[in-house]
């Protein structure tokens, strides 16, 4: 009976030892001695201590994995700002000059009031599939370098997800926000809500009601996650929203958003698009020379526009991927060279 005394003791000052490893807000380890207390009181039976200690332990892991009090550093840098959208974007010239004047924002308020924090804008990105919502959000942690937290809407039934299981249900874990934060090992990260629009009907609501919650200045500084039970400090995060349509987006997230819509592309920014930026890219990936697979000029619209009108990009890099595909075929085959032409256009593009 002592050996076990001796091991309930050192497992619980185990826990004790962990969770001093990392600063943590008083509140927290004032939360966190109470259920060292709890762990004591347990001790006196092994049976129910096990299974307590196993769900302490697992809680303390997560603590010690968040942020509290860490950010990185941002790249407050014009030139920089234009270069990275520049590399990543063709055209959007408005949606890019926002995005300067935010960056220009923040530059001088860190050297100007450093001590003052400062809350970033909550943008909303408007736009029709493949128009560069999604790629945006992205190029802004880019641009800062500032990590990138996803968080998919799409389909979305359930605000558990983003909020976090009560630590009562045995396979509990924190919601996506603390997972991404936990991963990020930054607490300024850039969080793209992505298509807040396409939530299930019948979580409409109570998930509007968690984004109130996240993306409102007045009370991101202490969001609430069910599993950590205690708040989270979101206001240095840089939230980023996309979505199709604002008609399913309540009125209470839209008032804390700042819209910029993307627009179409026509056919001629699509084809510099592809030409700059889709094949170099497809060719790099498919470990294709540019001397390999040639496209005459006149064929471009075929692969922008083999079968109707899109808005975005998606189709056309999924052309040209293909493309790229059946050239590594034929290069295999034998075929040093292929040259797109009008004789066998047809033969890569898709036929429906």
């Amino acid at each position: 009976m002592p050996e076990e005394k001796l091991t309930i003791e050192s497992a619980i000052n185990k826990l004790r030892d962990k969770s001093k490893s990392v600063k943590l807000p008083d509140g927290l380890v004032e939360s966190l001695n109470e259920l060292f207390a709890q762990l004591e009181v347990n001790s006196k039976s092994e049976d129910t201590f096990w299974n307590f200690y196993q769900s302490a332990s697992k809680y303390i892991d997560w603590i010690i994995k968040l942020p509290w009090n860490t950010q990185s550093q941002d790249i407050l840098d014009l030139d920089h700002t234009r270069q990275k959208l520049d590399e990543n974007h063709y055209g959007l010239d408005e949606v890019k000059q926002r995005i300067q004047e935010y960056v220009s924002i923040l530059a001088l308020q860190k050297s100007r009031h450093p001590q003052e924090p400062f809350r970033a804008p909550i943008l909303l990105f408007v736009g029709l599939v493949g128009t560069g919502k999604t790629t945006m959000a992205k190029s802004i942690a880019d641009v800062l370098g500032r990590q990138l937290i996803r968080i998919p809407f799409g389909g979305l039934g359930d605000p558990l997800y983003l909020r976090g299981q009560s630590r009562l249900h045995p396979e509990a874990e924190p919601g996506a926000i603390i997972r991404g934060l936990a991963q990020a090992k930054t607490n300024n990260p850039v969080i793209l809500l992505d298509e807040i629009d396409r939530v299930a009907d019948d979580a409409l609501n109570t998930i509007m009601g968690v984004l109130v919650e996240l993306l409102d200045p007045e009370q991101n500084d202490r969001f609430s996650d069910h599993y950590l039970d205690y708040p989270f400090n979101l206001s240095q995060a840089f939230f980023v929203a996309t979505c199709n349509n604002t008609a399913r987006i309540a009125t209470a997230v839209m008032d804390r958003l700042e819209v910029i819509q993307m627009p179409s592309y026509n056919d001629e920014e699509k084809m510099m698009i592809g030409k700059k930026y889709l094949l170099p890219k497809a060719l790099k990936e498919s470990a294709i020379t540019s001397d390999e697979l040639i496209i005459n000029d006149d064929m471009w619209p075929n692969i922008v526009r083999p079968l109707g009108f899109d808005a975005g990009v998606r189709t056309l890099k999924r052309n040209i991927e293909g493309l790229c595909r059946k050239t590594a075929a034929l290069i295999l085959s034998g075929t040093p060279k292929i040259v797109i032409d009008d004789n066998n256009v047809k033969k890569f593009m898709p036929q429906w």
